[in-house]
């Protein structure tokens, strides 16, 4: 029997990557959709051929809790936005369903350690599962793979994204992003994936960060409060690698994700991956691995699925991996704001 299914928001993430995937998976059945307006949601609902709910105009038979008493529905998964969600996540919870919660985990770390503690003191049957893409998209999983496959101890490392957010953009024009009340505004919404990305390659290494030094800045006003990190991280083995993400170079360089260990180098892009070492005369072998490119979320839902049929949680997707992801990207914030000071953890 297909697991029932709610989906929690109808704006564009909602619409155009948890409503495919739910469709994509067949573990899973799309039963209802609830927004804080009736329009957004009674629009997706009839797009959708389910049941809609909402918040406004108040209307008791379609309202959240009533969506939450119903028997048919075992998950929901949240695309709300940042501050909004862990009032949501704590209400389906206690409502006893499985919840997939879009990252960041929360908006600061305070917040998240408390919904993680809630979380603990549910029935362990009940998941929590965060929504990272970034750690099943084809490109991540290869290059997980290669580095576990290379081997030896890691040299350094660099994340790099240079990219450019056009007045045009869908995601920046949506109001409560235009106008952020949380930490680091694009670089928490966005560049989360990009510190979850190389966590995966790290941990695939068998590497942890321990430290980290940041500086940061707004390149564009529209971009408020920073739009721009540069970052030292250093691991627990005493070697150290950077961290690069701005959301306003103009002249954009995309996104590169690289381990160099004693055995060679793993480079990751959307597309490719591709494994340098040296052959047995000292010449330098590439093999270059096309990959096809996806968000990775169809792959994510298919695993929290998989994680409710089983009675297991799907290790990528953990509250604890969500916390890591972001006691990073916030001491990066933290460093930044205090002018490169060294944050440890």
């Amino acid at each position: 029997m297909a697991i029932g299914v709610a989906i929690l928001g109808a704006g564009l993430y909602a619409t155009e990557e948890h409503v495919p995937a739910v469709e994509k998976c067949s573990l899973l059945s799309l039963k209802a959709v609830y927004s804080r307006s009736q329009s957004s949601a009674e629009k997706l609902g009839k797009d959708q051929n389910v049941d809609a709910y909402f918040e406004s105009p108040a209307a008791e038979e379609r309202s959240l809790d009533a969506l939450l008493k119903r028997d048919d529905i075992h998950v929901v998964t949240i695309a709300l936005p940042i501050n909004s969600q862990p009032d949501y996540i704590r209400k389906s919870l206690a409502a006893g369903k499985h919840v997939l919660s879009e990252k960041p985990i929360a908006k600061d770390l305070v917040t998240a350690k408390s919904l993680m503690d809630y979380y603990d003191s549910l029935p362990p049957s009940l998941i929590w599962g965060i929504a990272e893409n970034m750690r099943f998209m084809n490109s991540i999983l290869t290059g997980v793979q290669k580095v576990k496959e290379l081997g030896g101890k890691v040299v350094t490392f660099h994340t790099k994204l240079n990219t450019f957010m056009e007045d045009d953009n869908k995601y920046l024009n949506t109001e409560w992003r235009k106008v952020p009340d949380y930490q680091g505004g694009f670089l928490l919404d966005g560049g989360i994936h990009f510190v979850a990305g190389m966590r995966s390659l790290l941990q695939a290494a068998g590497e942890k960060v321990c430290a980290l030094s940041a500086f940061s800045a707004l390149l564009q006003e529209k971009m408020v409060p920073v739009d721009t990190l540069h970052s030292v991280w250093r691991l627990e083995s005493g070697n150290a690698g950077t961290f690069v993400c701005s959301w306003s170079t103009e002249h954009k360089s995309g996104l590169e994700l690289e381990i160099v260990t004693t055995k060679g180098r793993v480079t990751v892009t959307p597309t490719n991956v591709t494994v340098s070492t040296k052959g047995p005369d000292g010449k330098s072998i590439e093999v270059k691995q096309e990959t096809e490119a996806d968000s990775g979320v169809v792959a994510e839902f298919d695993a929290f699925a998989r994680s409710i049929q089983e009675g297991k949680p799907d290790a990528r997707q953990i509250p604890e991996e969500g916390l890591g992801d972001l006691v990073l990207m916030e001491s990066m914030l933290k460093s930044g704001e205090e002018g490169g000071a060294l944050k440890t953890f």
